[in-house]
């Protein structure tokens, strides 16, 4: 099974806007894909949801439980420096690097896309991700 690390902008919009990236985090919720995440990632998620969907406290707390029903936490150091412009984004990374994860999705088209790949793990869109499934 593969494992993937959903970027935080790949939750917010499956859950605000749905679409592709819902589709992606479907396949986690329903056991085709495994998905991971860790404490940083939803955290993150959680300022996001409360600063842009103007979600209240009892709603977030809802979406994290129910993300945490079916996604894989892991632990991370915080200590991986490889995204200089976007330190944040070195979350994500490590994320994938500590859970052995094949796929990062993510819709980060400055700084994780570009790099198409990192130490093995494949940096792919929603939409990638959804082509390569289908083959």
């Amino acid at each position: 099974m593969q494992r993937v690390v959903f970027d935080t902008n790949i939750l917010l919009s499956a859950i605000g806007w749905s679409g592709k990236p819902y589709y992606c985090l479907e396949l986690a919720r329903f056991g085709t894909i495994e998905g991971i995440t860790c404490w940083e990632l939803i955290e993150e998620l959680a300022e996001k949801l409360r600063t842009k969907l103007k979600f209240s406290d009892s709603q977030i707390i809802d979406i994290i439980a129910d993300l945490l029903t079916f996604l894989k936490l892991v632990r991370i150091t915080n200590s991986l420096k490889v995204v200089t412009n976007d330190p944040a984004d070195d979350k994500v990374l490590e994320c994938a690097i500590v859970s052995e994860a094949k796929y990062i999705i993510t819709g980060d088209r400055r700084h994780l896309l570009p790099m198409k790949n990192y130490k093995g793990i494949f940096i792919v869109s929603a939409n990638e991700f959804i082509e390569l499934m289908s083959k």
